[in-house]
């Protein structure tokens, strides 16, 4: 079952710590037993479209991270954190 245009908007704007709090709740209740099977499944695929939402804002911010070059023990510029 995927999620409604609505539900898949919502997780697209929302901030990585928002989404992870989210997520962090989610997967408290799951373990926690307490929800029922229905709702377990609709509560995991929504976990499922946050986690991939937060690994895209990661992978987002790890490609923006730059590591600073030095030239004779001076810096002398930037680069790629980890080019590929």
């Amino acid at each position: 079952m995927a999620d409604s245009p609505a539900t898949a908007e919502d997780i697209k704007l929302m901030s990585f710590e928002a989404a992870l709090r989210e997520l962090e709740g989610i997967v408290g209740k799951l373990e926690s037993g307490q929800a029922p099977l229905a709702e377990s499944i609709a509560i995991y695929e929504r976990g499922e479209a946050l986690k991939a939402h937060c690994e895209a804002l990661l992978k987002q911010a790890e490609m923006r991270i730059e590591k600073i070059t030095l030239r004779n023990g001076q810096p002398a510029g930037t680069e790629p954190l980890d080019p590929q």
